[in-house]
């Protein structure tokens, strides 16, 4: 018999069903060993030695392995397939070897992307060592973490008191929420005036195009500046008529997004459903882990913490396979699609996030998913399927219209476009795909070049500029990935500890600094200001990544 250790006690109950009564699963519950919360716990005059201690909980997991594997045949690491799961691995063999309960029994890592029987045996089929440059990139992100912590975080409670606590992607974090309020705060309303004009064809058709230039000059957002203004050029244009320049049909095409990573689901699961960061991972982890459907036990979707944008090709072709029989031949491509990213570390380049199986519908599994979970599949599913259908192919169509009146003269432009022909919008539509959407459907009347139009109505309406808006945890999550800071991992546990500490709260789905916050904020850029550097931190992940990719030596980054 050998023992097999994963993370989740639902993941083991799901693992120990595929492999059968030679193997006992056990789990560890996450991680099993940690950096106390006191100084000295890292020890850079000792060469960064580290201290590390198990909790109650923990104690009693390991001893429970421990015993397990001192009477099996040989021990099976098959924690999650990322940095922290490899971490997990490395801490359980080395309390293992602690308590010599392995003598010359073998140890094999295996990792699955996905809890289905065939993924799961296959990777015990393909088992490896673990993989020590991972686990490397992890001590030192965790000595880094920690040594950070312990640098800013005393400090803090000295001169601030009521602050709890900083961190390396914490505190940079903040720092975007509080530079973005202070943008709010330091930001002029401007006035400005927009015109359009509501005109009809010769077949008696109405539309409207908008003001573009007047008097020869191109007209800019804010050029019309005062209801004076506008007055003037709209009493220019009561008295004006109107020919059209030029009718320009454009056909255009718009391709789908690749299936999602861990952050564009984040993204997308505040945006479409309002789930915050920490209740994705959370819905996501149990799809991840296995549900009963209708008597088999399967994980409905593959790994949710992954940066990679790329499908297995066994399931491109089965992605194919369903848009054929669900969508029809028509939006099928005729070659399979392909995606890349630019992954900041190729060993965690995982697979993107896609269903396990592309015919398990989401209609055909409503019934065993509660309701956050059946929004959750859904999402991922037509995510991934319109992965790899047809591009939308969509008509633009412009009109330049030339205003005359008497010796002045004026530009206007009436915008439409066609949807010919859905594509993946037949599955699916992101958010931004949402307002665009009606805009694609906003059809011009007939309209020939060089034909007179009459004057129905001509509308001057105010507006102000909108200073930008404060950070939802999507924009935010958004902008951390854009600057290279944190891990798809780390994102919602980051978010988390910000409004735990009461930093920021949110109010309406966007993230307020409180007061406390931007102390903390002012502060560590006056006295630490290295600490909360964008460059500084993003420079430090691409040398953890150097690390994982075997390139660089943990202690070196921490000197």
């Amino acid at each position: 018999m050998d023992v097999v250790v994963v993370e989740s006690p639902a993941k083991a109950k799901t693992i120990n069903k595929y492999l059968g009564r030679n193997y006992k699963v056990l789990a560890s519950f996450g991680h099993v060993r940690d950096l106390p919360a006191k100084d000295g716990s890292v020890r850079p005059d000792e060469d960064f030695s580290m201290s590390w201690s198990v909790d109650t909980a923990s104690g009693k997991r390991l001893a429970d392995i421990a015993k397990a594997v001192k009477d099996a045949d040989g021990l099976i690491l098959a924690t999650d397939p990322d940095r922290e799961g490899e971490a997990i691995s490395w801490h359980v063999l080395e309390v293992l070897k602690q308590k010599r309960v392995l003598k010359d029994k073998p140890v094999s890592r295996v990792v699955f992307n996905a809890i289905t029987k065939n993924s799961v045996l296959d990777a015990m089929a393909n088992p490896r060592q673990i993989d020590v440059p991972l686990v490397d990139a992890y001590l030192a992100r965790r000595a880094l973490d920690y040594l950070v912590g312990f640098t800013l975080s005393p400090v803090l409670w000295r001169k601030l008191p009521g602050a709890r606590s900083a961190g390396r992607v914490q505190s940079v974090a903040l720092r975007l929420v509080c530079e973005r309020e202070s943008e709010i705060e330091r930001f002029v309303r401007e006035e400005y005036w927009q015109i359009a004009a509501i005109l009809g064809t010769p077949r008696k058709e109405s539309f409207e195009a908008r003001l573009t230039a007047y008097e020869g000059k191109k007209l800019q957002k804010l050029d019309i500046k005062n209801k004076e203004q506008a007055d003037g050029i709209k009493a220019m244009l009561d008295g004006a008529t109107f020919r059209a320049q030029s009718v320009e049909a454009k056909p255009t095409k718009r391709n789908p997004a690749p299936p999602f990573t861990t952050s564009t689901l984040q993204q997308a699961a505040s945006s479409r459903l309002g789930f915050s960061a920490n209740r994705t991972m959370q819905v996501a982890q149990k799809l991840y882990e296995g549900m009963d459907i209708g008597g088999e036990t399967a994980g409905l979707i593959t790994y949710m913490r992954t940066d990679g944008v790329q499908m297995a090709p066994e399931a491109i072709s089965a992605a194919r396979a369903a848009i054929g029989k669900e969508f029809g031949d028509k939006y099928l491509p005729e070659k399979p699609r392909y995606y890349s990213a630019k992954a900041k570390n190729a060993q965690e380049a995982h697979e993107a996030i896609r269903p396990t199986d592309f015919f398990r519908t989401p209609a055909s599994v409503r019934q065993y998913l509660d309701a956050d979970q059946f929004r959750l599949y859904d999402l991922v599913w037509k995510r991934a399927i319109a992965s790899q259908m047809n591009p939308a192919e969509i008509e633009r169509t412009t009109v330049e219209i030339e205003a005359v009146n008497g010796q002045r003269t004026a530009g206007l432009r009436a915008v439409g476009s066609v949807i010919r022909f859905d594509g993946f919008i037949a599955a699916y539509t992101d958010h931004r795909d949402e307002d665009s959407e009606d805009e694609e459907n906003r059809r011009l009347p007939e309209i020939r070049s060089g034909e007179q139009m009459a004057r129905e109505a001509i509308n001057a309406t105010q507006h102000t500029t909108e200073p930008p808006p404060r950070y939802s945890e999507a924009s935010l999550i958004k902008k951390l990935e854009e600057l290279g800071i944190g891990r798809p991992s780390t994102y919602a546990a980051t978010l988390k500890t910000l409004e735990d500490r009461e930093y920021v709260v949110i109010d309406k789905r966007r993230l307020v600094p409180e007061a406390k916050g931007r102390l903390v904020t002012a502060f560590l850029e006056s006295f630490f200001e290295k600490y909360v550097e964008y460059d500084f931190t993003a420079s430090l992940e691409e040398k953890l990544d150097e690390i994982s990719d075997g390139k660089l030596a943990w202690k070196d980054v921490l000197r």
